[in-house]
């Protein structure tokens, strides 16, 4: 059993608990652990606190990278934008003496020090990297194959891009998540723009709902279009702006989807036979059942 430190983040726990539940759940049948990461704050958010003062947002990252530094334990997380600040904090700490010291110089007032031992990794490249898990042990953990459904892809930002300090492949044109969810019995669906922003990121969705919801707007479009049956992801903040800006998009602009949206770990769990309710899929704004009828 492979045992990494679990960065939850704040939207999952707090809005999605399905997709955190499941990310252990599921995790563990495939033969990683993931252990508490006890003390861990907020990342703290790329488009707000790195946008505004980068010293604190290397501050806080760092914290918590000590923390797992301290367990002795790489860390796994399930949100591209956790996976944003985590990653990239202890990528330019490893690689940047005079920042690193800088950094330090601050923990040194919480009796800490960032070493630079461990690596960051999201948890869906673990489970696509063959030597950690696969696609062919993800197929062999199926009960309840996803059989019929048709499901959209997103990516997101943050998980794909600055390629230059990624290891994911092509930034383009990728299809390692499709691979995930065809490894679950469903079709996954190529659509327009599919690299294309959720609309949240980069803080939009905090200063300009109107403009944000006008992205995510299109993306659905793309998505229907295509006749797709679901939207999946591998971060809860697009998981939030595709599933409650649906609320948003039928009130600002009168255009109602009902499109049932799934982090891919809570798509995983319904595919290892885990119930809607152990996966709090009635927490959704948008109602899984239509999506929930095809499979179950």
């Amino acid at each position: 059993m492979r045992e990494y430190a679990f960065f939850l983040g704040c939207i999952a726990p707090n809005r999605y608990p399905g997709a955190e539940s499941a990310s252990i759940i599921t995790s563990r049948r495939l033969g990683i652990e993931l252990l508490p990461l006890n003390g861990a704050s907020c990342c703290p958010a790329p488009g707000a606190f790195g946008s505004i003062d980068l010293n604190i947002w290397y501050a806080m990252a760092a914290r918590n990278l000590v923390l797992a530094e301290q367990m002795e334990r790489d860390i796994a997380l399930i949100c591209n934008g956790c996976y944003k600040s985590i990653y990239e904090v202890n990528h330019k700490l490893k690689h940047n003496d005079e920042l690193r010291d800088g950094v330090n110089e601050v923990l040194k007032e919480i009796d800490m020090e960032f070493k630079g031992s461990i690596d960051v990794w999201h948890l869906a490249e673990l489970l696509y990297d063959e030597n950690i898990v696969g696609v062919e042990k993800i197929r062999e953990s199926v009960k309840v194959p996803l059989t019929g459904t048709k499901i959209a892809v997103h990516y997101g930002c943050h998980l794909m891009k600055p390629k230059k300090e990624r290891h994911m492949g092509s930034t383009e044109a990728p299809r390692w998540i499709e691979e995930l969810v065809e490894a679950l019995g469903a079709e996954a669906v190529e659509y327009r723009n599919k690299m294309q922003c959720c609309g949240a990121g980069g803080g939009v969705r905090g200063y300009d709902l109107p403009h944000s919801l006008d992205i995510t707007n299109e993306k659905l479009q793309n998505m229907i279009e295509v006749g797709a049956d679901a939207v999946t992801e591998v971060c809860p903040f697009c998981q939030l702006q595709f599933d409650r800006g649906q609320i948003e998009i039928e009130e600002k602009f009168g255009i109602k989807y009902d499109m049932p949206v799934f982090h891919y770990n809570e798509l995983l769990g319904l595919a290892q036979g885990m119930s809607p309710s152990e996966l709090g899929l009635d927490l959704h704004a948008i109602s899984t059942e239509p999506f929930l009828k095809k499979v179950l």
